[in-house]
Parts: structure tokens; sequence; C-alpha cells
């Protein structure tokens, strides 16, 4: 399995008391949706190793899990690895949710500019995402709110925005003459 094929469920953060058990950071929405979890995958220099294991408690998006067939010191060693699971195990969305990953390339469409360029990725910055849409060469940061996102058309591969007043001119250098 390829990194590529999988998206992220967390990161193993720290050891759990002696038995060798460890605390998953879940970077999920609902972290419930993965109480009967029993396996993932766990980035290891660059490869992903398939691991055994089963939750024990859940805490908000912290889990403490006893991974089988793993000594305590071994169990520390992934510390500050990387979870992930298939794409395909993820929900599909629907209406105007998505996934970052599977809008990257969609036309992004704003209502009082048009067709403003092509999203070639989603930038998750701690106060809020961001596209980065390219038109001619030239990056339009649009950040990836409710009230921006009007419509998410997958069999168009478009997304309708109404990007916030003037924030287009801004980074095509047009301007308002009525100010």
């Amino acid at each position: 399995m390829k990194i590529a094929d999988c998206y992220c469920l967390g990161r193993i953060t720290k050891p759990w008391g002696v038995k060798g058990q460890l605390v998953l950071f879940l970077d999920v929405d609902t972290p419930e949706d993965y109480l009967e979890l029993d396996s993932a995958f766990v980035e290891v220099k660059g490869q992903l190793v398939p691991h055994f294991f089963h939750i024990d408690q859940l805490n908000g998006n912290k889990a403490v899990a006893t991974f089988e067939e793993m000594t305590p010191e071994q169990a520390l060693s992934l510390v500050g690895h990387e979870l992930y699971l298939p794409l395909d195990l993820l929900p599909k969305l629907e209406g105007n949710k998505f996934y970052f990953h599977e809008v990257i390339g969609f036309r992004v469409v704003d209502e009082v500019h048009g067709d403003i360029g092509t999203l070639e990725q989603v930038i998750e910055y701690p106060a809020q995402p961001l596209f980065q849409v390219m038109k001619n060469g030239v990056e339009i940061l649009i950040p990836v709110i409710d009230p921006v996102i009007k419509k998410v058309d997958r069999k168009l591969k478009t997304i309708f925005i109404e990007a916030p007043n003037g924030l287009i001119d801004l980074y095509l250098g047009e301007s308002n003459k009525g100010c």
C-alpha cells in the first residue's frame, strides 16, 4: 500500500502505562466511528507497515490502544509516527462537504469573476484552510469557510464560490474604481 492511496487517520503521540499501550490522536471529526478499528498502517521511514491493535478507551480525539504482538519497547518505538487507512474506507461525502484531497484539480468559479482557475492544493493553516488556486501563473488564496463555498459539483469537478468582496481583485491586480 502506498501513502498516496491512504489518508492520515492521526498520530501515535505517547506511551500509556507500563504494558506497552499507546495514545493515538485521531485527526477526524467523529472519532467514535473508529472504536471498532482493529488495524491501521503506521508510516515508518516512508513505508506503510500494517499493525493490529484494539482500542481500550476513547476520550474525545484521543484513544488508548494496545498493539498486538508487541513488547512495550517496540510500542515505544512507534511514538511520533502517523497512522494511515486506505482511501476507500473514507465515508462518502455529499453536497458541499468534501475531503481536501478529492477536490484537488477542480475548477473554481466565483460568482463575480467567473472561472478563476484550478485548485492546486489546500493549505492547512491553524486558523483556517485556504484553497490555492492558480490562474495564468498567479496564485489566489481563498478561505475554505462555509459562507464562501456555494456549491461543490463533483460531476463537473467544479467548486462554485462567493469570494469576499475585493479578494480576487487583490490577487489579479484589478481595482474597484468606485471605492
